[in-house]
């Protein structure tokens, strides 16, 4: 049986780069991955232009909430995907080995069409992760 990898994807507020990246490792990813999110500090809310630009994919993320990112979560993880901020700062020592950091700006406050461009930037990210994890299963059976 596969053994999926638990993702944990994380950003400031969790509420845009974060959230766009769990809803298409969960989409898309489902068979390799097990994603979810979080923020260094979560803000209570998923930005709406986000909503309306994963809807625009197929994808709704418009029931989730934003999660602080916790010791358990990173412990649990096999990889955290950092997409702005620094969980290196809070658990320096646990994600040896496990931190990959994608430099993505933030959309909070952005045009829709700025939105759609980080999303599109995340889009690509998450689809050559799920090739990469999905050629590391092939590997190892």
């Amino acid at each position: 049986m596969k053994k999926k990898k638990n993702v944990l994807f994380v950003c400031i507020g969790n509420s845009c780069r974060s959230q766009m990246a769990e809803g298409y490792g969960r989409a898309w990813g489902s068979e390799v991955m097990e994603a979810t999110s979080a923020g260094i500090y979560a803000i209570g809310f998923i930005n709406e232009p986000v909503i309306e630009v994963m809807r625009e994919e197929g994808i709704d993320i418009s029931g989730g909430h934003p999660k602080q990112i916790t010791r358990e979560m990173v412990e649990e993880a096999d990889l955290v995907i950092a997409l702005g901020g620094d969980p290196e700062l809070f658990f320096p020592v646990l994600l040896k080995d496990k931190l990959i950091t994608w430099p993505t700006p933030d959309p909070f406050g952005d045009s829709l069409e700025r939105t759609r461009e980080i999303r599109d930037m995340i889009k690509t990210r998450v689809s050559d992760l799920i090739i990469d994890l999905a050629k590391d299963e092939e590997t190892n059976n």
